[in-house]
């Protein structure tokens, strides 16, 4: 009996979590030329799961329960900030080896026009995508290389060099 009663409370517990996991890393930009930022940028992403991906039995049921992500990646030597939000879909190989996409938009900080030698984004509101492959330690930590793209797919007037970083993060599962 006494196990029943900690079973419920584990369980609980752990529902009781707003977050499912938060990321923290770094990236650089991976473009060449006057489109290239200068700079490592700090990464930082919160995951939510309100349509219960963890607890999703095969990979037709993880697309459709996707999960949400929130983060920022922070300029450094006055290149661009972004703030972005979107779904994330997980696709486990087995029980260390996942990969990962997301979609989403972000509002940046950086430039709009070819004033200089950062990438021109003609507009502050973007859509921003992203693929990457990780491993995990444990149940709760793992690490993950990915690659971003962020632009406006010619839908706003300006030029559209976008954005391109790739980095790393150590996430924590809760």
């Amino acid at each position: 009996m006494i196990a029943d009663v900690s079973d419920v409370s584990a369980s609980a517990h752990a529902q009781d979590w707003i977050f499912d996991e938060l990321r923290f890393g770094a990236s650089a930009s991976v473009q060449s030329g006057g489109e290239r930022e200068d700079g490592v940028f700090p990464e930082v992403t919160i995951f939510f799961d309100p349509f219960g991906s963890g607890s999703a039995a095969n990979w037709t049921q993880k697309l459709i329960r996707p999960r949400i992500h929130l983060g920022t990646s922070i300029g450094t030597g006055g290149e661009a900030t972004q703030v972005f939000s979107g779904f994330s879909w997980t696709a486990d190989f087995n029980d260390k080896l996942f990969a990962e996409a997301g979609f989403g938009g972000l509002i940046h900080t950086g430039n709009l026009d070819d004033e200089d030698d950062r990438p021109a984004l003609g507009c502050h509101l973007l859509f921003h995508e992203y693929i990457g492959v990780g491993y995990r330690f444990d149940t709760h930590w793992n690490v993950m290389a990915q690659v971003a793209h962020s632009s406006h797919a010619n839908l706003c007037d300006g030029p559209n060099d976008g954005m391109t970083r790739a980095g790393v993060q150590i996430g924590y599962k809760f």
